[in-house]
C-alpha cells in the first residue's frame, strides 16, 4: 500500500531538488519508503505519518525530529513501539541523520548496508529486535559514530574488522553487540586504537581466542563485559593495568586461566589496584587455579563492592586480608577447592549482604562473629565439612533472609534463637548431625516464604504445632529423622504449601483430612512411617496433587483410581497390606474379607437389635425435641423454624441433594475451599444449583462458619450478593444450596485453562469491579449488620448470565455489630491462638496488619479489593514471584509507578481490548487502566487509616464505569485534543 506512493515522492524530490525544500522532500520520501516495510503498528506510532497530504510537515511526524530550519531530518526515534517488519535501505538517504533508534521492536531481516551512507550518524541503536545475518562491513565507515548498540538480536558471523580497526572507529565510545551468535576472534589489531572507547559489551556470543593486547590502548574503558563466550588464555593483567577508569569487569563463563601455568592469581589482582573506581569483578565459571593471594586486600584502595570467583579451581584457604575490602556487599567463592577454616576476620566487613562459600572443603566451626554483620541477608555455607553447633549469634541478623547450612557435619540442637530472624524466608539445615526436638520458635517462623528443610538429621520428638503458623511457606521437608507422634491436623493451615515431605520418620496415627485440603499441595510424601487408618478422601479430591507417596505404612481400606489418584501407580501405595482397590497392581477388595463371614453371622443379629433400640430411642427424643432437629436452620438456632417460614425456603432433603449431585460425585465437583467442597447439581424441578457441603472434620470451626454464613445471607439483601435458595442441616451434614452461576467465577476468566484467551474486555472488568465495590460498600456501610467479608478474591466473585458480579463465600466473614472501627482494629492477643484465628483471608490478599495480630476490619477488605484491581491490570497472581526479591504484587507495582507503567498498560490493552474496537479508544482505555492502578495502590497502602473507605472506592469505580460506557466521553476527549 505504502509503496504505491513511493514513485510519486521520488519524482517530486527530483523536481524540487533545486529549491529550498528539496532536502526535506527527499527525507520525506525515504521515510515513506521505510513505512512501506512496516507490517504491524499496534501502537499506531506511524498513523500520523500523513504521506497523502503535503500540508502535514514531516517534522511533525511521530518519532521524527528536524533541525532548526526544518529542512532536514536529524533524528528518527521509534524505540519501544512494537513495530513489525523490515528496515528499509531507503533510510540511507537521510543524509543529515544524527540519531537512528529502532530498538525494542520486532524488526526482522538483515541490517541494510545502506546505513553506512549516513555520514552524520552519531547514534545507531537497533537492539532488542529479531534481526539476523551478518553485521554490515559498511557500518565501520560511519566516521562520526559514537554510540552503536546491536545487542539482543539473532546476528551471526564474524565481527567486521572495520568496526574495530578504521580511522572512523576513533570516535566510538559505546559498542554493544551482546546476546547474539557472533563468532570468531575480536578483530582488534595492534595498530588499531579505540582511544575514546568507554563501554565494550560483547557478552553471550560465540567469540573465541584471546583478548587482543591492543585493547590496552582503550585507556578510558569503564565497562568491559566479555562474559559467556569461548575466550581463553591468561587473565588480561597487562591490559587492565592500563585502564585506570575501569569500573566493571565481567569475564565469567569463558576458559581463562591464571598466570604461571594456572597457579598464580596475584599478578591479576595487583593489576586492578590502579583502577581507583573499580566496583565489580566477575570471573566465575572459568578454569582459574592458584590460591587467593593476600594482596586481594590491596583492592581496598578501590570501591570494590562485588567479587565473583565461584566455579573455578581455586584452592587453599581464604586469606584474612580479604576483610580489608570494607565496601564489599557480595562475596562469592562457592564451588572451588578451598579448605581450612572460615576466617573470623571475614565478618568485619560491615557492609556484607550476601556471602556464598558453598561447595568447598571448609572445616572447623562457623564463626559466631557472623552475628555482628548487620546487613547480612544471605549466608550459604552448604556442602562443606563444617562442624560444631549453629551459632546463637545468628539471632542478631535482623536482615537475614536465606540461611543455607545443609550438607555439613554440624551437631548439637537447632538454636531456638533462630526464631528471632523475623525476615528469614529460607532455612535449610538438612543433611547434618543435628539432634533434639524441633524448636517451636523455629517451626513458627511466619516469615518463611520459600522452604524449611530439616531433613536427614537426628531430630526427634513430636511435630511442633507451631508449624501451622507458616501460612506463607511453599515447601517443608522434615524427612529422614526420628520425629514421632501424630501429624497435627493444624498443618492444614499452611495454606500456601506445595511440597510436604515427612517420610522416613516414626509418625503414627491417622493422616489428617485437612492435609488433603491444602489448596496448592502438589507433592506429598509420608512413606516409611507407622501411619494407620484409611486414606483421607480429601487427597483424592485435591485439584492440585500430582505426586503422592504413602508407601510402607499401615494404611487400610478401599482406594479408588478416581480424581487425583487417576495418574498414580502402585508405587505410591506399596507396603500397605491393608489397602485394596482399583489402582493398577493393587489387590481387589472383592472377596477380601470372606474369612470374616462366620463372625458376621454372629454379630449381625446383635447389631440389628442395637440399631432397632437406637431407632426407637430417636423417635422418643424427636417427639420431645422436634424443633431442635429442624432441617432448615439459619441464623441463631432457636430462630430456625421462624426464619424458614419468613424466607419461604423450599423444603429439601439430604437424599434429594444426593440425587441432584450424583451422590456428590467427583464429576460434579466445581470447587474446593478450606471448609468443604462445592458441587453442581439439578433439583427435581430442573433448577440448576451449587451445593456447598461443609467438611465436618473440624466440627467447631465448620459449625461457626456455617452459622456465620447463614446469618449474613439471611440479613443482607443486595443485587451483587449471592442469594441463598435453601439450606440442609443435620448433625452429620451441613450444606448451603445456592444458584448456579452460568459464567462461573472471575478467576476462571482471568486465568482460562487450555491456553484460551481471556474473553473479558476492559469495560466488562470495570463493570465487574464496580459491582464488587458496591456489594462490599453495602456490607460495610448500609446493611442491617456491618459485615467484613475477609476473603475477597477472584474465586469468590461469581458471574451470572449477564456478567453481573455477585460476591459469595461468607464462611470467614466477621460481624462488627455496629462497634467502633478503631476498636475492631486493635491488637487482639487471642486472634491467632486457635484455628479460628487463621481465618483472615487467602494468601496474597491478606492485609498486612492481620499479620501483626489486628482484628478484622473494613480496612482489610479495602486492601483485598486493591490487590484484586492490581491483579486484573497486571495479569499476575499476588502469589507469583516478582523481580524485586521478597516483594509483593503491591510493592512491585509501586516500584513501576509512575515512570515505568507503560509496559503494564500496553500489556493490559493487548489483553483486554477487542480487536474490532476503534483505534482512538486506546487513549481512553489506557487512562482507565492507569486509574485502576492508582486506585489499587491507594487501597493497598500499608497504613490502614490512609486507605479510602469502600464507599469512596465504589463512587470512584462508578465514575470510571460511566467514563468508559458514555460515548460522549470519547467525543470530549477528541475535542480536548484538537484545542
Amino acid at each position: 500500500m505504502f509503496s504505491t506512493f513511493l514513485p510519486f515522492f521520488l519524482c517530486l524530490a527530483h523536481v524540487v531538488s533545486s529549491h529550498g525544500g528539496g532536502m526535506i522532500m527527499r527525507d520525506r520520501a525515504a521515510l515513506v519508503s521505510f513505512m512501506s516495510g512496516i507490517v504491524s503498528d499496534p501502537q499506531h506510532a506511524l498513523e500520523v505519518w500523513n504521506y497523502n497530504s503535503l500540508d502535514v510537515h514531516v517534522c511533525n511526524w511521530s518519532g521524527v525530529r528536524c533541525n532548526e530550519d526544518k529542512d532536514q531530518v536529524v533524528e528518527l526515534d521509534l524505540s519501544g513501539r512494537s513495530l513489525r517488519g523490515t528496515i528499509s535501505p531507503s533510510l540511507g538517504n537521510l543524509s543529515s541523520l544524527n540519531i537512528l533508534d529502532l530498538s525494542r521492536n520486532f524488526f526482522e531481516g538483515q541490517i541494510p548496508k545502506e546505513l553506512g551512507l549516513l555520514s552524520e550518524l552519531g547514534q545507531l541503536s537497533l537492539s532488542s529486535n529479531l534481526l539476523e545475518g551478518n553485521i554490515p562491513f559498511e557500518l565501520g565507515f560511519l566516521q562520526k559514530l559514537v554510540y552503536l548498540d546491536l545487542g539482543t538480536n539473532h546476528l551471526k558471523g564474524r565481527l567486521p574488522i572495520s568496526l574495530f580497526c578504521n580511522e572512523s572507529s576513533n570516535s566510538l565510545q559505546y559498542i554493544d553487540l551482546s546476546n547474539n551468535s557472533l563468532s570468531g576472534e575480536i578483530p582488534l589489531k595492534n595498530e588499531c586504537e579505540l582511544k575514546e572507547l568507554r563501554f565494550l559489551l560483547l557478552w553471550s556470543n560465540k567469540l573465541k581466542g584471546q583478548i587482543p593486547p591492543a585493547l590496552a590502548n582503550s585507556s578510558k574503558l569503564e565497562w568491559l563485559d566479555l562474559e559467556s563466550n569461548m575466550l581463553n588464555g591468561e587473565l588480561p593483567s597487562e591490559i587492565v593495568r592500563k585502564m585506570p577508569q575501569l569500573q566493571f569487569l565481567y569475564l565469567s563463563y569463558n576458559d581463562f586461566v591464571s598466570h604461571d601455568g594456572n597457579t598464580n592469581l596475584e599478578r591479576f589482582f595487583t593489576s586492578l589496584v590502579n583502577s581507583s573506581n573499580f566496583q565489580e569483578l566477575e570471573l566465575a565459571g572459568n578454569n582459574l587455579g592458584g590460591v587467593i593471594p593476600s594482596s586481594i586486600g590491596d583492592l581496598s584502595k578501590t570501591n570494590l563492592v562485588q567479587i565473583h570467583l565461584d566455579e573455578n579451581l581455586i584452592y587453599g584457604s581464604i586469606p584474612p586480608q580479604i576483610s580489608r575490602l570494607v565496601n564489599l556487599t557480595l562475596l562469592n567463592l562457592s564451588s572451588n577447592l578451598l579448605n581450612g577454616t572460615i576466617p573470623s576476620e571475614l565478618c568485619k566487613m560491615g557492609k556484607l549482604e550476601r556471602v556464598y562459600l558453598s561447595n568447598n572443603s571448609l572445616s572447623g566451626e562457623i564463626p559466631s562473629a557472623f552475628g555482628d554483620t548487620p546487613h547480612l541477608g544471605l549466608l550459604d555455607l552448604s556442602r562443606n565439612k563444617l562442624s560444631g553447633s549453629i551459632p546463637d549469634s545468628f539471632s542478631n541478623l535482623s536482615q537475614l533472609r536465606r540461611l543455607l547450612l545443609y550438607d555439613n557435619q554440624l551437631s548439637g540442637t537447632i538454636p531456638p534463637s533462630l526464631g528471632k530472624c523475623i525476615n528469614l524466608e529460607i532455612l535449610d539445615l538438612s543433611h547434618n548431625q543435628l539432634s533434639g526436638v524441633i524448636p517451636g520458635e523455629v517451626a513458627g517462623l511466619r516469615s518463611l516464604k520459600l522452604y524449611l528443610n530439616l531433613s536427614s538429621n537426628h531430630l526427634y520428638g513430636p511435630l511442633p504445632i507451631e508449624l501451622s503458623k507458616m501460612d506463607m511457606v511453599l515447601a517443608i521437608d522434615l524427612s529422614s529423622n526420628n520425629v514421632s507422634g501424630t501429624i497435627p491436623p493444624q498443618l492444614g493451615s499452611c495454606i500456601a504449601l506445595e511440597y510436604l515431605n515427612l517420610s522416613g520418620n516414626v509418625l503414627e496415627g491417622p493422616l489428617p483430612f485437612s492435609v488433603g485440603q491444602l489448596p496448592y499441595l502438589r507433592q506429598f510424601d509420608v512413606s516409611s512411617n507407622r501411619l494407620t487408618g484409611p486414606i483421607p478422601q480429601s487427597l483424592q479430591a485435591s485439584a492440585t496433587l500430582k505426586q503422592l507417596n504413602l508407601s510402607f505404612n499401615k494404611f487400610s481400606g478401599n482406594v479408588s483410581n478416581k480424581g487425583s489418584f487417576s495418574s498414580l501407580s502402585m508405587d505410591s501405595f506399596q507396603g500397605n497390606e491393608g489397602l485394596c482397590g482399583s489402582i493398577k497392581g493393587m489387590p481387589s477388595c472383592k472377596g477380601k474379607h470372606t474369612h470374616h463371614i462366620f463372625m458376621l453371622t454372629i454379630l449381625l443379629p446383635i447389631f440389628s437389635i442395637l440399631i432397632l433400640c437406637m431407632f426407637c430411642y430417636s423417635l422418643v427424643v424427636r417427639s420431645k425435641n422436634r424443633s431442635k432437629l429442624a432441617i432448615f436452620k439459619i441464623g441463631d438456632l432457636e430462630e430456625a423454624e421462624g426464619d424458614r417460614k419468613e424466607l419461604k425456603y423450599p423444603r429439601i432433603s439430604y437424599q434429594q441433594l444426593i440425587d441432584a449431585t450424583g451422590g456428590f460425585s467427583p464429576s460434579s465437583l466445581i470447587g474446593s475451599g478450606r471448609f468443604g467442597h462445592v458441587y453442581k447439581g439439578v433439583l427435581q424441578d430442573n433448577t440448576r444449583v451449587a451445593v456447598k457441603v461443609l467438611d465436618l472434620k473440624e466440627a467447631g470451626i465448620v459449625s461457626g462458619s456455617f452459622r456465620r454464613e447463614c446469618q449474613i445471607l439471611k440479613r443482607t439483601r443486595h443485587r451483587n450478593l449471592i442469594r441463598i435458595i435453601t439450606i440442609c442441616s443435620r448433625p452429620d451434614f451441613k450444606a448451603l444450596v445456592l444458584p448456579l452461576m452460568s459464567n462461573g467465577s472471575l478467576e476462571r476468566h482471568l486465568y482460562p485453562s487450555h491456553g484460551l484467551r481471556n474473553g473479558l474486555n476492559l469495560v466488562q472488568l470495570v463493570s465487574i469491579c464496580n459491582d464488587v465495590a458496591e456489594a462490599v460498600a453495602y456490607l460495610h456501610h448500609h446493611s442491617p449488620v456491618r459485615v467484613v467479608h475477609c476473603d475477597l478474591k477472584p474465586s469468590n466473585i461469581l458471574l451470572d448470565e449477564d456478567m453481573t458480579a455477585l460476591v459469595t463465600d461468607f464462611g470467614i466473614a466477621r460481624l462488627l455489630n455496629g462497634r467502633d472501627e478503631s476498636n475492631a482494629a486493635t491488637y487482639d492477643s487471642t486472634s491467632f491462638s486457635s484455628a479460628d484465628g487463621l481465618l483472615w483471608g487467602s494468601v496474597g490478599y491478606i492485609a498486612p496488619e492481620y499479620g501483626m495480630g489486628k482484628r478484622a476490619s473494613t480496612h482489610g477488605d479495602v486492601y483485598s479489593f486493591g490487590v484484586l484491581l492490581l491483579e486484573i491490570v497486571t495479569g499476575k497472581r499476588p502469589t507469583d514471584g516478582f523481580p524485586v526479591e521478597g516483594s509483593s504484587l503491591h510493592e512491585w507495582v509501586k516500584t513501576q509507578y509512575p515512570s515505568r507503567l507503560q509496559p503494564i498498560v500496553e500489556q493490559a490493552l493487548e489483553k483486554y481490548t477487542p480487536t474490532a474496537m476503534p483505534k482512538h479508544y486506546n487513549r481512553i482505555w489506557a487512562n482507565a487502566i492507569i486509574e485502576l492502578i492508582e486506585l489499587g495502590l491507594m487501597c493497598t497502602q500499608y497504613n490502614p487509616s490512609t486507605r479510602p473507605s469502600m464507599q469512596d472506592v465504589a463512587l470512584e469505580m462508578g465514575r470510571l464505569k460511566e467514563y468508559l460506557f458514555d460515548p460522549s466521553a470519547v467525543l470530549l476527549e477528541e475535542v480536548d485534543q484538537k484545542f
